[in-house]
């Protein structure tokens, strides 16, 4: 959808996209009332503002609408097509596809939640590097880092909504 249709359809024509963007009612909520914007680029700063004020519980709700990494989503909506995207690089060989599974047990039992990063131009080894990585994070930390690459995704998926950017 285009700046002027973002900014002119009603509002429950607008939420469903956002929220394919992050599933964060009070960010979609946040975006949704700044309208309208000027520029996209006002649009993605504003975007960008209110995701650098997720709160813990915004960033559990947001991670339910997210795959395991290295998992294909399924369903034909454009959250599900933009993970299969933003994942492709992550189709990668047994022995690296049993790391990652692996990798997001560890994850998952040491933080209580999926593994989550941005995945979008990365290589499957670059995605186990982090996971690995993040692994020796303390909760704090990796909290922080969640809510960022949480942040970094829905940007991007915040231009592709604008660019009518929607299939696999």
């Amino acid at each position: 959808m285009d700046l002027q249709t973002f900014n002119t359809s009603p509002a429950d024509v607008v939420r469903p996209a956002l929220l394919a963007c992050c599933a964060a009612p009070r960010w979609v909520d946040a975006v949704l009332a700044g309208r309208p914007y000027g520029t996209e680029a006002d649009l993605v700063r504003a975007a960008d503002e209110a995701a650098r004020d997720f709160t813990a519980a915004d960033v559990e709700q947001a991670l339910t609408a997210h795959p395991r990494i290295g998992v294909r989503a399924e369903g034909e909506h454009a959250e599900a097509a933009w993970s299969r995207r933003e994942q492709a690089a992550v189709d990668t060989d047994q022995a690296t596809a049993q790391a990652l599974a692996e990798g997001n047990r560890a994850y998952e039992e040491r933080f209580g939640r999926v593994f989550l990063i941005r995945a979008s131009g990365l290589s499957a080894d670059q995605v186990l590097a982090s996971l690995r990585s993040r692994l020796g994070n303390d909760v704090e930390t990796e909290a922080a880092v969640v809510a960022d690459e949480l942040r970094r995704i829905a940007l991007l998926r915040l231009e592709r909504v604008l660019s009518a950017e929607v299939s696999a």
